[in-house]
């Protein structure tokens, strides 16, 4: 299973997300600081989620990075997000 299937499945397990799109942006971070020869270090994720009802931008951004914690340990090296309720 790729790291981006792994991150939709546990964003899809946590968040229950109305919206989710999660994009692998590795091959545009070649060379950079934190880029692996295999890709699979730099992502984008759209997600829209009632989980983040009421949440300012910290708080789900906080959210998501706990939920993918593991695969920070084990090469995911940047992660843009664009985090909203539904609606």
């Amino acid at each position: 299973m790729s790291r981006a299937e792994r991150i939709h499945a546990t964003l899809t397990a946590r968040f229950a997300p109305t919206r989710l799109v999660v994009q692998d942006d590795s091959a545009q971070h070649a060379g950079h600081a934190g880029a692996a020869p295999g890709g699979e270090t730099h992502y984008t994720v759209v997600m829209e989620s009632a989980a983040f009802a009421g949440l300012n931008r910290v708080a789900r951004s906080r959210m998501v990075n706990e939920a993918l914690a593991e695969e920070f340990t084990t090469g995911l090296h940047a992660l843009a997000l664009k985090l909203n309720p539904p609606g």
